[in-house]
Parts: structure tokens; C-alpha cells; sequence
């Protein structure tokens, strides 16, 4: 199966055989654990539960130990669900060498949060002009009214607000380096969210 979990390290950069510099993000992913498989029959969709990191038994309750004890498997922090038609056995151990170099996935993250942003950060206005008498308006994002027609302002219109802190998928990401001895995938550019945060690693849908 085409999918693992794991935890971004942080970015720095290799060379290929001609000597180019190609930055990469460096992600430490498994080894992941077969926590439980749904079957059509039994659940209506087929998929396999995934468990990543381990963790000191009292930081999770008695349901997720149970859970885990069930296939004598170790306490496990983060558990993640992946749609697949794979008939893998529940116990079974997943490790980065899933994935290969040259291949593409698609790496869903956290983005980091920014806080409450204007519309100059969290959207790229380019504000108000800074002459004829401007104070306190250079960032402002303007008037947002339409008039007598409609006399509302519509829905989902750029203004300020929260941003960041939300799930963000990068695609089509090229593997560019696979250490198994280590567990580590390196990834061409640049992943959603901040060092040490979780990540998910797919095949990618759109290739």
C-alpha cells in the first residue's frame, strides 16, 4: 500500500549526477503499523487504519490500549485511516521503502498558523496609496459595499481573518531520495506545516 505517516524533519538540499542542487524536504515516515483493516462487508468501504510513534502508555486512554493490545501492538500516539482495495493483515509493519525514487506522492500537512492576518499578508492586496494625505489607511483593504444592487456584501469575499492552521495538500511531489536504514524520504520543494509536525504521504491521484 502506497501510503505512510510521518514527521517533517526539516529541508536541506542534494545534488544529482550532473551537479545540480535540488532542494528537498526531509521527512522521517514510519515504521507505520497495520492498526485495523475495513472490509466492504463488515464496514461498507475498504481501508486500513495506520499507527505512528510510539508513545508512554499513559498518554492514552484505556479504549486506544485496548485497541492497540488487541493485534500486540505497542502504544501508539497518532492513528490515520487510508482508502485502499490492498487486503493487508492487522499487526503487519509498513516501512518507507513502499515508495520509490523517481515516483510522485502527495504530502498533506498542517500549515503553520499565522494568527489573525489584513488582507495585505493573508491575501496579497497591495493596499491604499501612500501619498495625498494617507494615515492610517495604507493597509486597509478598501470599500467592500456593491451599491444599491445587490445591498449586501457577498459571501466568501477576501477580507481579514485567521490564517494558516489548516490542512493543506501539496501534489505531485517527486520522491528524490529513500534511505530505509533510517526512514527517511526525501521530496523535491517544499511541505505544509512546521518542523516535528505530522504529515501523511499518498500516492498521488494526479499524475
Amino acid at each position: 500500500m502506497k501510503g505512510l505517516i510521518g514527521k517533517k524533519v526539516g529541508m536541506t538540499q542534494i545534488f544529482d549526477d550532473t551537479g545540480n542542487s535540488i532542494p528537498v524536504t526531509i521527512i522521517e515516515a514510519g515504521p507505520c503499523y497495520v492498526t485495523q483493516t475495513r472490509t466492504i462487508k463488515k464496514d461498507g468501504y475498504s481501508a486500513v487504519q495506520l499507527g505512528f510513534e510510539e508513545a508512554k502508555p499513559r498518554r492514552l486512554t484505556g479504549g486506544q490500549i485496548g485497541h492497540l493490545k488487541k493485534n500486540d501492538l505497542p502504544p501508539l500516539k497518532y492513528l490515520r485511516e487510508f482508502r485502499t482495495e490492498e487486503e493487508l493483515e492487522e499487526g503487519q509493519k509498513l516501512l518507507v521503502d513502499v515508495f520509490e525514487e523517481g515516483e510522485h506522492v502527495d504530502v498533506i500537512g498542517k500549515a503553520k498558523g499565522r494568527g489573525f492576518a489584513g488582507v495585505v499578508k493573508r491575501h496579497g492586496f497591495s493596499g491604499g496609496p501612500k501619498t495625498h494625505g494617507q494615515s492610517d489607511r495604507q493597509r486597509a483593504p478598501g470599500s467592500i459595499g456593491a451599491t444599491s444592487t445587490p445591498g449586501r456584501v457577498f459571501k466568501g469575499k477576501r477580507m481579514p481573518g485567521r490564517m494558516g492552521n489548516h490542512r493543506v495538500t501539496s501534489q505531485n511531489v517527486l520522491v528524490a531520495r529513500v534511505d530505509s536504514e533510517r526512514n527517511l524520504i526525501a521530496v523535491r520543494g517544499s511541505v505544509p506545516g512546521p518542523k516535528g509536525g505530522l504529515v501523511i504521504i499518498k500516492a498521488a491521484r494526479k499524475q
